[in-house]
């Protein structure tokens, strides 16, 4: 769509004026085969680059949903949307009469600048789906209330895809279901609803850039291994725990996929998820199915989804094994062709450089044309590509080997047995037989805990081990649980006693953990060189109080933050700032913050964190704003502690955490 860019270059550096360039893009629709949502997202990617002015960039999204049509043809990136509107582009919504002649006025769509319901203020666009278009808006009731994180995301269903006549059934069953996956990797929905004809749905927003942003970058031709499976992991978490309870992604592909500004992978647009294991009394499932709209990606739909069979979670895990193969090659690995063309033309991936045998079996296997072959689970999936499924079948073989040596020697023994003579026939004589050794109980080590830890997302774990004894401290998600990794870690060979000293965080957290775990996990382990702690021994604080925190450092000269990780999003720096600004500490330093009244407990009231961070060197040149938004911060953070790692080592840098609750006074 190279005419389309061109025409967008052009207007915007003044070579086509505003009349000439709609005359372009009009000239563009009808001469080329794209599709929608292909001109959307190149649109959306030259207004991000150089923003077009509101009133323009709104015409040309209508002229795009007034013009193209659903059943053309596509790039594979896409996702189609089949709808029965016969030979209509979309719906008329009122007749107009020019010239003596009726002609149907297009549905107009809401774009930039246009409010909801009078309440969400559609500020930017930032995506574009088979299904809709994302905005960036403000909720001016959050604005209203002085929330400071008043923006959230919108999709706004297509002009094409509001024609269709169960559009607002779809939309109601993704937001349902997509309130049910509550999990760190995938997005957070809020609500549904509908401005007259204008139907959309409401999620949390996230800054970031889209997994296809980055593969599609010039030049990108794969990344290291260990980067590419911290990616793949999180998006199959997010696939594991939604297929656990009986969803389908069914349009899995790495414009569905976000990462955060703080690291954090996130699984979007479940709106074609259709549920594989329908209970009876789900009356409401059999009365609509999402795919019946026909949403899905050829390059990353399985031939299964193609030929319309019934949905299952081994469709999603080819849909991964090809994201998987692009984020370590750069490109796809059936060179973007449907899966189905691929196994007519008897196309064969090539074995990635940086890819392991082991891996590689692992990868062909999630990659096969046929599910009956292709791997069951995402969990055994993450399992072979992290190299922890072939440990464990090593260990199940060796322990099966004891267990048949024992049952022969028990035969044997049974044959052998002298047995006692009737009258006066002589007993049969013993036979000596050499005493099987007592199975061997596998040696529990750090070694064998650590990868499993490594499974539970947006947390912070150190675990520690005593002959057969182990014990873990740490944090993890609410949504993950407690009873969840006891039972991980109780099935590890080995493990007699289990001791859990763990304290669980709210998803919100996720950022602030996954930031400080590695830092948090080594300080732990070398004997919490650098604690932080309240006076409180049940770190309960209520309104009014003030926040006072007791540190130590390491035992070395360093510099000391303290920062205050607050409900709404922010994060408040309690050392150092504008009114505080010594930081630096000799060895072995014990100090209190917040004991001269400066700092009192205000709402929002529930869970959150306070982090102690000490460093070699100071992390920034200047002073930061007392408060700020931890989107700006914990990137920044990130990238120093990074950078003094490479430098100084990582074992100079100690973090620690205390988790209080604030409640209102008259609670």
């Amino acid at each position: 769509m190279a005419n389309f860019a061109q025409a967008i270059h052009a207007f915007q550096s003044s070579a086509l004026s505003q009349e000439d360039f709609f005359a372009q893009v009009d000239r563009v629709l009808t001469t080329e085969q794209a599709s929608s949502a292909h001109l959307l997202e190149i649109l959306g990617e030259e207004h991000t680059k150089i923003p077009l002015p509101h009133d323009v960039y709104a015409e040309v999204q209508r002229r795009i949903e007034r013009f193209s049509k659903s059943t053309q043809s596509s790039s594979a990136d896409e996702t189609h949307v089949r709808t029965n509107l016969g030979n209509r582009a979309a719906p008329p919504s009122a007749t107009v009469v020019s010239n003596d002649q009726s002609v149907a006025a297009p549905d107009r769509m809401k774009g930039v600048g246009d409010t909801l319901n009078g309440r969400f203020v559609l500020e930017e666009c930032i995506g574009f789906g088979g299904m809709g278009t994302v905005y960036k808006a403000l909720d001016l009731r959050k604005l209203e209330a002085s929330d400071r994180k008043p923006y959230i995301a919108i999709k706004v269903l297509n002009v094409q895809f509001r024609g269709h006549p169960k559009s607002l059934i779809a939309l109601q069953r993704e937001a349902r279901k997509a309130q049910t996956l509550a999990h760190p990797n995938i997005v957070t929905v809020y609500d549904f609803d509908r401005d007259g004809s204008v139907v959309y749905l409401t999620m949390e927003y996230l800054t970031g850039k889209s997994l296809s942003q980055t593969l599609r970058m010039p030049g990108f031709t794969g990344m290291p291994y260990a980067e590419a499976l911290r990616i793949v992991n999180g998006m199959g978490k997010a696939l594991a725990y939604a297929h656990e309870r009986g969803f389908v992604h069914c349009d899995l592909k790495p414009a569905n996929v976000f990462l955060t500004d703080t690291g954090g992978v996130k699984v979007i647009d479940f709106g074609i998820a259709r549920v594989f294991h329908k209970s009876e009394e789900d009356v409401e499932a059999t009365v609509f199915d999402a795919g019946s709209l026909g949403g899905l990606t050829p390059a990353y739909a399985s031939p299964e989804m193609l030929e319309h069979l019934v949905p299952d979670p081994r469709d999603d895990i080819y849909g991964l094994a090809c994201i998987t193969y692009e984020l370590l090659t750069g490109r796809h690995p059936f060179d973007r062709v449907s899966a189905t063309q691929a196994r007519s033309a008897g196309i064969r991936p090539q074995r990635p450089k940086n890819l392991g045998h082991r891996q590689w079996r692992a990868l062909k296997a999630a990659l096969s044309f046929d599910r009956e072959t292709r791997t069951p689970t995402v969990t055994r999936f993450l399992q072979e590509m992290s190299g922890e499924r072939q440990t464990a079948a090593t260990v199940a073989l060796a322990t099966s080997g004891v267990t048949i040596a024992l049952l022969f020697a028990a035969a044997l023994s049974y044959y052998w047995k002298p047995q006692t003579g009737r009258g006066d026939e002589p007993a049969t004589p013993a036979v000596n037989i050499p005493q099987t050794a007592p199975p061997v109980v596998p040696m529990l080590s750090i070694a064998s805990i650590t990868p499993i830890l490594a499974r539970v997302p947006c947390s912070a774990l150190a675990p520690s081990v005593r002959d057969h004894a182990l014990r873990v401290q740490g944090y993890i998600p609410k949504s993950f649980g407690i009873a969840r990794l006891k039972d991980m870690l109780s099935a590890v060979p080995g493990v007699n006693t289990l001791n859990l000293d763990i304290q669980q965080v709210s998803d919100n957290e996720c950022g602030v953990i996954n930031t400080f775990a590695p830092y948090w996990t080594r300080n732990r382990q070398a004997g919490r060189a650098a604690s932080i702690h309240t006076r409180q021994s049940n770190a309960e604080l209520t309104e009014g109080a003030p926040l006072i925190v007791d540190i130590t450092t390491p035992g070395y000269d360093s510099y000391v933050y303290v920062d205050y990780y607050v409900l709404d999003g922010n994060v408040a720096h309690l050392v150092p700032n504008m009114r505080a600004r010594a930081n630096q500490a000799p060895p072995n330093y014990a100090a209190a913050i917040g004991s001269l009244g400066n700092w009192v407990i205000s709402k929002p009231f529930g869970t959150e964190l306070i982090v102690l961070l000490t460093t070699p060197v100071a992390l920034f040149d200047g002073i930061r704003p007392e408060y700020e938004s931890r989107s700006d911060y914990l990137p920044a953070v990130e990238k120093q502690l990074g950078q003094m790692a490479s430098k100084y080592g990582p074992e100079r840098i100690a973090v620690d955490f205390v988790q209080i609750t604030t409640k209102s006074r008259n609670k």
